[in-house]
């Protein structure tokens, strides 16, 4: 009986086998064909940021709207019966899957969710198969793979798993502890008939090296170990080692990948069609506009493709934001013109002791003097400009008596002043002669004029007041020295209080290192725009701080957006306020603001937001009568979207096309 049992099973399992083939192999020609559909991309049922608004709790049945004349009226949650013409109170049943190719989608805190639907036809789902749906994302000028979708058949998986018991029972047949592969029994016992020193060790704690074990016996550790260690079944170990690879890949010809794919998460629908319910969560960017997906994939037979699915035509979601709201209008301030203009900068020009000519040689005097010539140079040729006085202040450093050092400073003023204002006598002959006589088309002639250009020297003595500050920078002195310091400078006679300093630990690290920046000449540069005869003119000038807060907000940079707008607290800046869902402080903005159809739309979505449904739809209606526009808005943001499901708002309007 068992010998007529066999058989017959295994004919019957071959029968079987060839059938499901056969049909596999008719399912896959269809496809190749074109005669059976291919996956698809459908848009997925609309995502939903605002559960709360759509729980029963949240919304009354029934409210009470006001139109533009006052006249009260009721709307509930409600539709339009077909037949009748009628709004029936009832709930909403979206379609489970909608084919249009494209959705208006609104982001929300700066994201935006795409919701899509991967449909896979019954006629592409077989056991054998691994279906791999590959959806690809083009952004702007960027393209981006999104996570593949991993739908795997009961056979395919079973063949995986029957490969990976296989490679297990292999890698189970290597050897990993070496000592297995010594005959122990048979060493000890050679040791303990022909070595006894040797095998007393095995009673012996003490640790010897394998050194001294080969000096005292004439014979190494290794040695013995290799003697009674089996040559063929280490050699065969090792070879199954070598072999990891390659008996890998003959037995996991499709290896099961559980990171960066997301894997059978579907839904079957009535006609036995898999739906992968997909949602890629983006963050928005300067222009964003429009997204298009594009879904490839391959079907598998464990290690061979056998089919490549074409691409699918782009889904397209076209994004709308909040920052459509910018309001671009150009905002001025004014701004006041002084006719006299003041600059200054400092100069550091070392003079020898008790001195108070200019040595060009001195230190780094040729540096600070050039440096100042070429800022007067600038300022003489200046267009917008011109050079009324100069005024050249000295200090001094604390060294010495106070009347000396006023007595100095004051020199060394008049010095570098009179230098200088020989210079400024030569540049401007030289540019005299640079600028030459000229005629112009009316024959009227024109030379450079020079003019006198007053240098005013003044003397400000000791400079203890910049030697406070390079004290408290300082990084040499410590915490103990400049209190220290902080006394004595308590001390109001000058010379007395040089005479202290001289006393202390650092006075040498001030007289060498901070001391010499304090002999500065410093440059006061009085100036009056041309042609200006009032001393103050006021004018208007474009915003730019605020205008470059509107770009942001343009560009969904709303972080940035708030920080330049938020001073202003107008139209722009709460827009700001709502995009970021700082509902609050947008509607303290908001709520005494004219009531525009922009500004109603926004009082909606925060309404909405903080549940207040009667305020909500009062303000989305008043800003659907005054701009049509926003019948069609709502449908865009969440907020909005849920009161017009809840409530049935706007049918009318759609229906008929307005």
């Amino acid at each position: 009986m068992k010998q007529l049992t066999i058989p017959v099973s295994a004919a019957a399992l071959a029968a079987f086998l060839l059938v499901s083939s056969c049909a596999t192999q008719k399912k896959l020609s269809r496809l190749q064909t074109g005669e059976a559909p291919n996956a698809g991309l459908n848009l997925s049922d609309e995502v939903n940021y605002l559960p709360e608004i759509e729980a029963k709790k949240a919304i009354k049945d029934t409210l009470t709207i006001k139109d533009e004349e006052g006249n009260e009226y009721l709307i509930m949650k409600a539709v339009r019966d077909d037949e009748s013409g009628e709004m029936v109170a009832t709930e909403v049943i979206d379609a489970a899957v909608v084919t249009a190719r494209f959705r208006n989608i609104s982001e929300h805190h700066g994201k935006v969710d795409l919701a899509f639907d991967i449909v896979v036809p019954e006629t592409m789902q077989d056991s054998r198969w691994q279906l791999r749906f590959y959806p690809d994302m083009f952004i702007l000028d960027d393209s981006l793979r999104l996570d593949p979708v991993v739908i795997t058949g009961q056979t395919y998986r079973k063949a995986q798993l029957k490969g990976y018991q296989q490679y297990e029972k292999f890698l189970s047949r290597i050897v990993s502890d070496t000592t297995r592969f010594i005959d122990l029994d048979q060493l000890e016992l050679f040791l303990q008939r022909n070595m006894p020193e040797i095998y007393s060790f095995k009673t012996d704690s003490t640790i010897v090296s394998d050194e001294d074990f080969q000096t005292c016996y004439g014979i190494s550790q290794q040695d013995a170990i290799d003697h009674y260690t089996n040559k063929f079944a280490v050699s065969l170990n090792n070879r199954r080692k070598s072999m990891v690879g390659d008996k890998y890949r003959k037995y996991v010809k499709a290896p099961i990948v559980s990171e960066g794919i997301r894997l059978d998460t579907v839904m079957v629908d009535p006609q036995g069609a898999f739906v992968y319910k997909y949602i890629q969560t983006i963050n928005t960017r300067p222009r964003l506009r429009r997204v298009d997906i594009v879904l490839s994939g391959d079907i598998w037979e464990q290690d061979k493709k056998l089919y490549e699915i074409p691409s699918t035509s782009p889904l397209t979601f076209y994004i709308s934001s909040l920052s459509a709201f910018a309001d671009n209008t150009e905002r001025y301030i004014t701004k006041v013109i002084e006719r006299r203009v003041e600059a200054n900068t400092a100069c550091y020009v070392d003079f020898a002791v008790g001195k108070s000519e200019v040595d060009l040689e001195l230190s780094n005097n040729r540096e600070e003097i050039g440096r100042i010539q070429n800022n007067l140079s600038e300022l003489i040729r200046n267009t917008s400009y011109d050079l009324d006085s100069i005024v050249v202040v000295s200090f001094a450093s604390p060294e010495g008596k106070v009347a000396a050092n006023n007595k100095l400073s004051k020199l060394r003023s008049e010095s570098i002043a009179a230098y200088m204002s020989r210079y400024m006598k030569d540049f401007q002959d030289s540019l005299a002669f640079e600028y030459g006589m000229h005629i112009d088309e009316s024959g009227k002639v024109s030379r450079y004029e020079a003019r006198e250009i007053p240098f005013i020297s003044r003397s400000m003595g000791e400079n203890w007041q910049m030697l406070d500050m390079l004290v408290i920078r300082d990084t040499i002195l410590t915490e103990g020295m400049k209190s220290r310091y902080s006394e004595v400078t308590d001390t109001e006679d000058l010379d007395v209080r040089e005479s202290m300093l001289q006393k202390e630990g650092f006075y040498n690290h001030l007289r060498t290192m901070l001391y010499p920046r304090l002999r500065t000449t410093r440059f006061d540069f009085y100036l009056h725009r041309k042609g200006m005869v009032k001393d103050t003119v006021n004018t208007t000038v474009l915003d730019s701080v605020y205008m470059a807060g509107v770009q942001a907000l343009r560009d969904m940079d709303y972080n940035i957006a708030l920080r330049l707008l938020a001073p202003y607290k107008d139209f722009n800046s709460a827009v700001a306020y709502v995009a970021l869902d700082r509902n609050l402080s947008a509607l303290e903005i908001l709520e005494p603001m004219k009531r525009t159809a922009e500004v109603n739309y926004l009082l909606a979505v925060l309404y909405s937001r903080m549940n207040d449904a009667q305020k909500a739809v009062q303000c989305y209606l008043d800003a659907c009568n005054q701009n049509s526009a926003f019948i069609f808005r709502g449908n865009l943001d969440p907020e909005i979207s849920a009161l017009i499901k809840a409530y049935g708002l706007n049918r009318q309007e759609e229906d008929e096309g307005l």
